[in-house]
């Protein structure tokens, strides 16, 4: 098997990873510190409201989501002003349509204080939401019950998870897209050292990641203690949620990966391993210590079979056919299950279109794993493999081009469903990220496009060597050239310019040159010509080694000589390998073309890293989308989100006792839904009192929309109590309340309310 021979300077390659790897730690370092906050499941409305006051006791606390979440009985939380918990300890679901709503129970008479709401959740795209807010009972006390400081998904489970994650993704891109590059653009590369370790080294990425995200969702969800990690309890929880089968799921498909990636780089490597010459076979088998009879021996042997090369290539042909389809179906489909394993758990299961979402995201996927892994397979072959063939380029360069156009489509169709409006690009985290990475894809594209001009010239450039090698091995040559077999391969390559199979022929001769030099004892060129590189004068036994006919003899010394040292025959051959890999490096690094496009593809693949970074973060950050609504559901009041509208409206009646102040609470208020409205009748010291009569009503002048009447029932003193209140469209809304403090002293006050 042909391996990397050269090792060129690594010092310009490290400092431009480097320099990658330090602009993505600050990109995290910038970003991760609110990715704690950046669930994508939000909470738009409670009963009781945030920062509320109610009369009595409620009977439970719900809570509702922009989205599916996925809670327990210990997920709602309710304390008491001492910090005791005080809820019934059972989760009550009260999902209906599409309405996500969950509670919990509250026992019957609860003293009045405040009294904290904690919740705990994790959102259908698998990232943890959490929360607290306190609502009163009768009035406003002091509390002690305790908040957690940390936010869910932080601290070091957090940050262990999230760059579990990010290699997740990145082994996916290597193993997927280094794989492709073996099948689709060089299939010679199965015999590279560099470009097998690429792809083994991908897999076992990806499946190291996989066990770790296993272990830390139970602390990265819950708890956010590290050694909750190997809590078996916690972790056959996690298995029965979506995010855990997803995880399992991709261990299965990570087995028959393993399964691809060998048959990848065993047998399928082996058919591209170039056939040795029958004489060749015979003089190898033929030891420095056999006879000259066992030589003509072996000589016999391989005339008899000089008619079965031919076949022998047809058959190999055929099996390297049937085996790279086979090979190419197959890993098709396991690329597509693990793409699945993220596309079934995170942004595109939940939200618009899943059935359309999620199909799309697998094929962006693989989109970005084809396009950026093969390009991590081509930099690995530029320079740590032998010479990479301009098919090879070209083919991957059309490959590229492919996946950039199936990675915008599917892009701007994710964008418009996450984003939802050109004016949350601006205003949202998502939307400037979605910009960065969008301005990132161009750069890239950028280096992508000086890459493919040089290729182009690479291509040029290529011909005329391969031209200029033929001329010169026949001139080399005047008689029938039996001295190597790197010469047929390349003239072949010279003389099948538009043909896809002999292309394929060249890039086999081109990975294996340096073993048919060693099958011709080390004593020829790549071109076939004897070497320049010759030894010391005293040393010249090795290179009188062969017959009138320019063949090696068969004891490794011409007639009447004595055999050479073996030692000293292996010395030679060491520093004439030696003196040829350095020769073909002086040659790489002389080629500008070659050079020129090593160095494009490099910064392609260090932007690749940004790209990957930016789109991690991306996935762990509130879709645009969730965040307007939430916005939209807050209705633009300068309150909390899910505070609800709480009015005091002083009024006069003119009569005895006919002052007082009106308290209305309009909870959730937002249009669209059922709004609780609760009123409060009170006398200028506070007290409670009753009236013989309130009248409410709401009019939308700006879309000449009622007044649309609500007729309050009393339930106690000094209180009346609507439910059902719909109000059709959010904007700015009349309140007019009526109050009557006698048969003939009334008042109406207008206030103005902003609906969501």
């Amino acid at each position: 098997m042909v391996t990397t021979g050269l090792r060129p300077r690594r010092s310009a390659v490290l400092r431009l990873l480097v320099v990658a790897v330090a602009l993505a730690g600050a990109l995290i370092g910038a970003l991760g510190g609110a990715a704690p906050a950046s669930a994508h499941a939000a909470l738009t409305g409670s009963t009781p409201a945030q920062g509320s006051v109610v009369d009595r006791a409620p009977e439970q606390v719900t809570l509702t989501f922009s989205e599916g979440v996925a809670m327990g009985d210990n997920s709602i939380r309710v304390l008491d002003p001492q910090g005791k918990r005080v809820d019934r300890g059972k989760l009550r679901n009260l999902c209906s349509d599409s309405i996500v709503k969950y509670g919990a129970g509250l026992p019957p008479g609860l003293r009045d204080g405040t009294y904290t709401v904690t919740w705990q959740a994790v959102s259908a795209d698998s990232h943890p939401v959490a929360g607290a807010f306190t609502f009163s009972v009768g009035a406003p006390s002091k509390t002690a019950a305790p908040v957690p400081e940390q936010k869910v998904g932080g601290g070091l489970a957090g940050a262990l998870y999230g760059i579990a994650r990010y290699l997740a993704y990145a082994g996916f891109v290597l193993l997927v897209g280094g794989a492709a590059f073996v099948l689709a653009c060089r299939p010679a590369a199965a015999l590279v050292r560099s470009v097998q370790r690429l792809v083994v080294q991908g897999w076992a990425l990806l499946a190291g990641t996989t066990v770790a995200m296993l272990l830390l969702r139970t602390p990265y969800t819950g708890s956010g203690d590290l050694a909750d990690a190997f809590d078996l309890g916690g972790l056959q929880q996690v298995l029965i949620t979506k995010p855990g089968a997803a995880l399992i799921s991709r261990l299965l498909l990570l087995a028959a990966a393993a399964l691809f990636v060998a048959v990848l780089f065993g047998t399928y490597a082996r058919l591209q391993e170039p056939a040795e010459e029958p004489a060749e076979e015979s003089a190898k088998d033929s030891g420095p210590g056999e006879t000259g009879e066992a030589a003509a021996d072996g000589a016999e042997k391989a005339a008899e079979g000089a008619g079965q090369p031919a076949v022998n290539a047809a058959e190999q042909a055929r099996q390297r056919k049937d085996l790279t389809f086979g090979l190419g179906i197959g890993g098709v489909i396991v690329a597509a299950g693990l793409a699945a394993t993220w596309a079934l758990a995170e942004h595109a299961s939940t939200g618009l279109q899943p059935a359309v979402a999620m199909p799309v995201d697998v094929l962006h996927l693989l989109a970005v794993a084809t396009w950026l892994g093969g390009l991590a397979a081509l930099v690995v072959s530029l320079y740590w493999g032998p010479p990479v063939e301009r098919t090879a380029v070209r083919r991957f360069s059309r490959i590229a081009f492919g996946s950039v156009v199936v990675l915008v489509a599917t892009g701007v169709y994710q964008s418009w469903r996450q984003v939802g409006s050109w004016r949350a690009l601006t205003d949202t985290t998502y939307g400037w990220l979605l910009l960065l990475k969008a301005a990132l894809v161009v750069v890239l594209v950028g280096i992508a496009w000086v890459s493919r001009r040089w290729t182009g010239r690479l291509a040029e450039v290529r011909t005329a060597q391969v031209a200029a090698s033929a001329v010169q091995t026949a001139e080399a040559r005047p008689t029938e050239a039996k001295a190597s077999t790197a010469p047929a391969p390349v003239a072949r390559a010279a003389e099948a310019d538009g043909a896809a199979e002999k292309d394929r022929t060249a890039e086999k001769a081109t990975v294996g040159a340096s073993a048919a030099a060693r099958a011709g004892n080390g004593v020829h060129t790549d071109s076939g010509a004897h070497t320049g590189d010759s030894a010391p004068a005293g040393d010249k036994a090795p290179a009188a080694d062969t017959t009138a006919d320019g063949e090696p003899s068969a004891d490794g010394a011409t007639a009447g000589e004595e055999a050479p040292d073996p030692a000293r025959a292996a010395q030679l051959a060491r520093q004439h390998a030696a003196l040829r890999t350095a020769r073909t490096k002086r040659e790489r690094d002389a080629d500008p073309e070659r050079l020129g496009l090593r160095r494009s593809v490099l910064a392609e693949a260090a932007v690749a890293v940004v790209v990957l970074v930016v789109t991690t973060v991306l996935t762990a950050t509130e879709p645009a989308r969730t965040e307007e609504a939430v916005k939209a559901t807050a209705g633009g009041q300068s309150t909390t989100g899910n505070q609800p509208q709480v009015l005091s409206i002083p009024f006069d009646t003119g009569g005895p006792h006919g002052k007082g102040t009106a308290r209305l609470d309009l909870d959730p208020g937002r249009s669209g839904s059922a709004n609780a409205l609760r009123l409060r009748i009170s006398d200028p010291s506070g007290k409670a009192v009753d009236v013989p009569e309130v009248k409410v009503s709401f009019t939308q002048k700006a879309k000449k929309i009622g007044p649309l009447p609500v007729v309050p029932k009393h339930v106690g003193k000094g209180r009346w109590r609507a439910n059902g209140v719909q109000l059709p469209v959010p904007g700015q809304w009349q309140l007019s309340l009526l109050v009557r403090t006698s048969d003939i002293d009334q008042v109406t006050e207008i206030k103005n309310v902003k609906i969501g």
